[in-house]
């Protein structure tokens, strides 16, 4: 598990911009058993999340003129419960951190994995996401 001294500012990063902490099993639950549309993004230390998948998250929330109706986030290597209920939803795809998921009424409907982030820009990770936005959200 990582030190919550390196993982309090990551999380604080998405947590100021909207998104709401998923820290247990059954909050995963509750979260993805809203209906509309639910972003998830398990986020990370690794340079990749920092560098894109945060940011541009965020920047697709910002600059969608379609939003997801929730948003929520969980760490990677510290909210494990969280995490690991999370990834049974993002079935079949394998695990990946970081990792950014849409849901509709509790239904995956867009994935990005790590292989899709890392190497682009946090505008790249953007367009991918408002694309999604626009299909998937009112």
């Amino acid at each position: 598990m990582y030190p919550a001294e390196i993982v309090i500012p990551m999380k604080e990063e998405l947590t100021e911009n909207g998104f709401k902490e998923l820290l247990t099993a059954d909050a995963v639950e509750i979260a993805l058993a809203q209906k509309g549309t639910t972003l998830v993004m398990i986020n990370s230390v690794c340079g990749c999340s920092a560098g894109t998948a945060r940011p541009g998250a965020i920047l697709a929330v910002h600059n969608s003129s379609k939003k997801p109706d929730y948003m929520a986030t969980s760490f990677a290597g510290f909210d494990v419960e969280a995490v690991n209920q999370v990834r049974k939803h993002m079935l079949p795809y394998p695990p990946s951190s970081p990792a950014i998921a849409l849901f509709k009424d509790g239904q995956l409907v867009h994935m990005i994995e790590r292989h899709m982030i890392e190497g682009r820009s946090a505008q790249m990770i953007a367009d991918n996401l408002i694309g999604a936005f626009d299909t998937y959200c009112n």
